[in-house]
C-alpha cells in the first residue's frame, strides 16, 4: 500500500508549501481536489482544463519532489437538479485527468430530486410511505442511470480506468449495494472510494465492508469517525446539527486514531489486503478541533505504523 493524503486537508497553504509538507510528512502522493464542494485551492480547473503548460507545470511540481498525483477529486453533486456546473466539473476532472495520464478519478455519485421539476435533491433512507419508492425509481431511470452511461463512456475514451465513487450520505451510492448496483449496470470503470469515516456513522461496517466490495475497491479515504454516545442516545445517529459543534453531535469526523484507535485501523488495512487492495491509502483531514497539520501528522503517524507496504513472500515449505 501506499500513504498519501487530500490536497484539501491543508487548503489554508500554498501549493509549493504543500507539496513541500508531503515530503517532509514522508508520504508519496497527493490527492487533488478539484472543485464540486471545494473551493480548490491548489487546482484552477479552468486554467489547467485550457493550457497544457498549465498540466505539465502542475505534474512537474510534483514530480521534482519525487511524489506522486494519486487521483484527482471532483467532490461535488454532479445530479444536482439546480446547478449543472457539478456535473461540468466532474467531465472536465476526467477530462483533463486522461490527458495528464492520471488513471483514477475520486467523484460521488450524485443525488436528484425526487422528480421533475423540484429544485432541490431528495435522498431516500426509508422504504415508507410509499412514494419513497416512486423517488428510487425516477432517480435511478430518470437520472443516474443516463448520467452515469455517458460519464462511463467519457472515461473510456480519456483513458481513465478508474471512477471511485464514494459511499457518502446525502447521496445516491452511499453504501455498498447501491455501489454494487450502479457497477453492474454502467460496467468495471466504476468502483468505490472506501471511506470508513461515512460508514460508521451510518452504522456499516467498513471491515465487513471491504470484504463485499472485494475488487471493486478503487480507492480509499483514511477518515475516522467518533460516535458520541450520551448524545446519541437521544438524537440518533441522524444528525443535522452544526459540523462545528462537536460536544452537541451525535457523531463527527476525527482525526485518525482519536475515534478508533490504532488496533483498528491495523484490522482495516488487513481486510483491504483480504479484499485484494493494494493501493492507495489518502487521509483526508476534517476535524475541526485540532490543527489540520498537526491532525495531518498524527494520522499520517498511525498509518505509518499498521499499513503493510512490502510485497507477501511467504511460501510454504516443501515438506
Amino acid at each position: 500500500m501506499k500513504l498519501g493524503f487530500v490536497s484539501d486537508s491543508l487548503g489554508g497553504m500554498s501549493f509549493e508549501a504543500l507539496l513541500d509538507n508531503a515530503v517532509r510528512l514522508g508520504v508519496s502522493g497527493v490527492e487533488v481536489n478539484t472543485g464540486g464542494w471545494s473551493t480548490a485551492p491548489h487546482f484552477d480547473l479552468q486554467s489547467m482544463k485550457a493550457s497544457a503548460d498549465s498540466r505539465r507545470d502542475f505534474a512537474k511540481a510534483f514530480e521534482n519532489r519525487g511524489l506522486e498525483i494519486i487521483a484527482l477529486n471532483a467532490n461535488g453533486n454532479p445530479l444536482h437538479p439546480t446547478q449543472p456546473e457539478q456535473g461540468e466539473c466532474l467531465k472536465d476532472t476526467i477530462r483533463i485527468a486522461g490527458d495528464m495520464g492520471i488513471k483514477t478519478v475520486c467523484a460521488m455519485s450524485g443525488l436528484p430530486a425526487g422528480r421533475e421539476g423540484d429544485l432541490m435533491p431528495n435522498w431516500v433512507v426509508s422504504s415508507w410511505p410509499p412514494e419513497t419508492q416512486a423517488i428510487l425509481r425516477y432517480q435511478w431511470e430518470e437520472k443516474l442511470l443516463p448520467f452515469w452511461t455517458e460519464i462511463a463512456a467519457l472515461a473510456r475514451e480519456n483513458g481513465v480506468a478508474r471512477i471511485a465513487l464514494e459511499l457518502h450520505g446525502n447521496q445516491y451510492v452511499y453504501n455498498v449495494p447501491s455501489l454494487l448496483k450502479l457497477r453492474a449496470a454502467v460496467g468495471p470503470v466504476i468502483g468505490a472510494n472506501l471511506d470508513p469515516s461515512h460508514l460508521f456513522w451510518m452504522g456499516a461496517d467498513p471491515l465487513v465492508a471491504a470484504l463485499a466490495l472485494g475488487e471493486a475497491v478503487y480507492h480509499v479515504h483514511a477518515k475516522d469517525t467518533m460516535l458520541n454516545g450520551p448524545v446519541q442516545a437521544t438524537t440518533s445517529l441522524l444528525e443535522n446539527g452544526s459540523l462545528m459543534d462537536i460536544p452537541a453531535r451525535s457523531w463527527s469526523y476525527i482525526t485518525l486514531g482519536f475515534g478508533h484507535g490504532e488496533e483498528w485501523w491495523r484490522q482495516f488495512c488487513y481486510h483491504l489486503k483480504m479484499a485484494g487492495y493494494d493501493g492507495w491509502l489518502s487521509v483526508e483531514h476534517e476535524d475541526v478541533l485540532l490543527n489540520s497539520l498537526e491532525g495531518l501528522e498524527k494520522s499520517i503517524a498511525l498509518l505509518k505504523g499498521v499499513m503493510p507496504v512490502a510485497a507477501s513472500d511467504f511460501v510454504p515449505q516443501a515438506i
